[in-house]
């Protein structure tokens, strides 16, 4: 068979666990790790099935520029008519906060008061026109909790800007953000397959804002690093498969993934004191962790290879 499912990403550490259910399916594809490279806009790309696993993150692990070299793999792709799931729509997604947040609310799903501000004198600005207390800050470009701290007043925000401790988002953008108090500690994190709902996973946040499901994301670091285990089967699960009842909110996600050409995608949300629902985040480079799918015998990645291995047969 010439053709091939091709992976587009800059981590092996995520990758792995879905090469492993298309090695199981005997399903032919080649990664194509993207931290460096070139693109030949002459040259057709190879027949087959691509699919886009770049990260926001990407910078942490030394890969600055994979996003801005995606963008270009991805148009040159798409020009050429080949397959792309999560393409180059999405990965404008992935690395945009803001542009989640518009078109989230283009689609009648709330999203917290935000406002975007580049530097620090306008990043005080931002959280007086914010006008509202607590709040939270976090990177535009992000990925495992970056740039998120909490703040009870603008005196700490401006302590926290003139100090050593304070790091700008890879692309200058940062966001001053409505917190949101929910009741109990947890948010929920939808994922979806081929723009078609799968499970939610009920993330503990009671030891704060990392809420990576990727296995290696468990270690207890703040911002998530890739490590060597996860945590012993005897400590408390972080992350559990449950049932959502917000039938209404998980249709509107899936809209909303149709009408923006998302194919595959984690989208969280929390709820207030007051049951409200904001949808905060979408992940489009999405990973699933494996306690949870064993105890819920629900695997993820064997259903996305079984999604892709069909688009390419």
């Amino acid at each position: 068979m010439s053709n091939k499912i091709y992976i587009i990403h800059e981590n092996d550490e995520w990758t792995v666990h879905l090469t492993k259910r298309l090695d199981e399916l005997n399903l032919p594809y080649e990664c194509w790790y993207l931290d460096k490279g070139t693109v030949n806009l002459s040259e057709e790309p190879p027949k087959g099935v691509f699919y886009n696993r770049m990260s926001a993150s990407s910078h942490t692990r030394g890969h600055r520029y994979a996003p801005e070299l995606t963008t270009a793999v991805l148009d040159w792709l798409e020009f050429y008519g080949r397959t792309v799931f999560n393409g180059s729509a999405a990965l404008r997604f992935e690395i945009n906060k803001v542009k989640q947040y518009l078109y989230l609310e283009k689609h009648g799903i709330k999203t917290p008061k935000t406002v975007a501000a580049v530097g620090k004198e306008q990043i005080l600005q931002a959280a007086k026109a914010l006008n509202t207390l607590p709040f939270i800050t976090k990177h535009n470009r992000a990925g495992k909790g970056l740039g998120v701290s909490l703040f009870k007043t603008l005196d700490e925000l401006e302590l926290h800007l003139n100090s050593s401790s304070f790091e700008d988002s890879v692309d200058g953008i940062m966001l001053l953000q409505q917190y949101i108090k929910s009741p109990q500690p947890f948010i929920i994190r939808t994922e979806f397959i081929g723009q078609k709902y799968l499970y939610s996973v009920k993330v503990d946040t009671s030891d704060g804002f990392e809420l990576c499901p990727a296995d290696a994301c468990q270690i207890g670091d703040l911002f998530c690093p890739v490590g060597e285990s996860p945590i012993s089967p005897d400590e408390k699960m972080k992350f559990q498969i449950v049932e959502n009842p917000h039938k209404e909110l998980i249709s509107k996600y899936e809209q909303f993934l149709k009408a923006n050409d998302i194919d595959v995608a984690g989208i969280e949300f929390i709820t207030d004191e007051n049951g409200t629902i904001y949808t905060y985040d979408i992940n489009t480079n999405t990973n699933y962790n494996s306690q949870a799918e064993e105890k819920a015998q629900i695997y993820a990645m064997l259903e996305l290879a079984k999604f892709l291995g069909k688009r390419l047969n």
